[in-house]
């Protein structure tokens, strides 16, 4: 439990080493010390030359003409770049394009709201407000994690949105190749600090609210680096009469700084098993087999596979016991004997990348009712 207090305790900290001071914000010693050591191989071959490659395998593979090669490189260029060239009507990026834009919303340990954003689109701040409301009425909430990961979409001024409802002065938050737009001036309508969840998997808007969120202070992003994909497009024609869109421009924060196309990076990385993500992404409760666990999966002291963040339940006494009990004269606290019936544990939180963004939230409120 000591890095949970260690990191909302620095979170707390108001340090000269970290420029940007907010409200929730976080020191990059924070980052140093809840940051797993987990580094990933850089990929150091290089590709081969594509006209060598094609033209060798037009001239060589059996029965394969110029319209199978030609669609299987145009397809391969959609895949290897997708979300960064697509054919305008197509869904070659694999964004999700329908469905609720929050299509999921809860009260996790019984005072973290947790909202699930299915895509960044207009209309998404105004469903992420309606389910903070409606968590709130009736629990008294110390934070919220909004979970990106597997999110996309292309809709920047929504992404923006979702971060004004955080803030209470005007900040500079997004410039999309329109000018740099800025949060309203006016009382935050969600006054919680905020854990963001990404992965490989978030794309365009969705990782731009994620960085913006960050770079405002009011949270802050764990997971995996997400796709780079934050960009502004232009369509061009084809001969063929279609229209290719092409991502031709990063798009950057409020400071001028540009999106990477290599990413963003999270504060705290929580390195998962695509397969296990997905399991846990479905049901953050399941229990995968722990063989299949990555070295440093990120799985924090309280929320391992057989362990528990929570004092073990003693079993309740039976009325034979406690009959038996004056009978004899002996003392049920001192007896073990008439352990029969446990009480059932509480669900815990298995996804590695939520239970630390809860333990995180949970830490910080701690901190934060601490007497000075």
């Amino acid at each position: 439990m000591t890095w949970i207090f260690v990191a909302a305790l620095l979170w707390e900290t108001r340090s000269a080493f970290y420029r940007r001071m907010t409200r929730f914000g976080l020191t990059l010693w924070a980052v140093i010390l809840l940051t797993p050591p987990c580094a990933r191989a850089a990929e150091t071959n290089a590709a081969p030359d594509f006209k060598e490659v094609y033209d060798l395998v037009r001239t060589h593979l059996a029965g394969a003409t110029d319209v199978d090669l030609n669609r299987a490189a145009v397809e391969g260029l959609f895949t290897s770049l997708r979300g960064k060239v697509s054919l305008v009507g197509s869904n070659t990026a694999g964004a999700q394009t329908t469905g609720a834009l929050v299509s999921k919303s809860a009260v996790l340990e019984n005072d973290v709201a947790y909202v699930r954003a299915g895509r960044v689109e207009d209309g998404l701040a105004q469903e992420f407000a309606e389910a903070i409301q409606q968590l709130s009425a009736t629990n008294k909430l110390k934070g919220v994690v909004l979970d990106l990961r597997f999110a996309g979409g292309d809709d920047y001024a929504a992404a923006a949105a979702v971060a004004n409802l955080f803030l209470a002065e005007a900040k500079p938050l997004l410039d999309w190749g329109s000018g740099v737009v800025k949060s309203e001036k006016k009382g935050g309508i969600i006054k919680l600090p905020a854990a963001v969840l990404v992965n490989h998997e978030t794309g365009g808007a969705a990782e731009a609210l994620a960085a913006v969120l960050r770079e405002t202070g009011t949270g802050l992003i764990l997971g995996g680096t997400t796709a780079g994909r934050a960009m502004t497009s232009q369509e061009f024609a084809l001969e063929s009469g279609q229209r290719l869109r092409i991502a031709t421009a990063p798009v950057k924060l409020g400071d001028g700084r540009a999106l990477s196309a290599q990413g963003v990076k999270p504060d705290i990385e929580v390195p998962v098993n695509p397969d296990q993500e997905r399991a846990y992404f479905e049901d953050a409760y399941t229990r995968p087999a722990k063989a299949n666990f990555p070295a440093g999966a990120g799985l924090s002291v309280t929320n391992q596979l057989d362990g528990t963040n929570r004092p073990a339940r003693r079993s309740r006494p039976t009325e034979a016991d406690l009959v038996r009990a004056r009978r004899d004269g002996t003392n049920l606290d001192a007896d073990s004997t008439f352990v029969r019936y446990a009480e059932p544990e509480k669900p815990l939180i298995r996804d590695p990348a939520l239970a630390r963004a809860v333990d995180l939230l949970k830490g910080l409120a701690v901190v934060r009712q601490a007497p000075p």
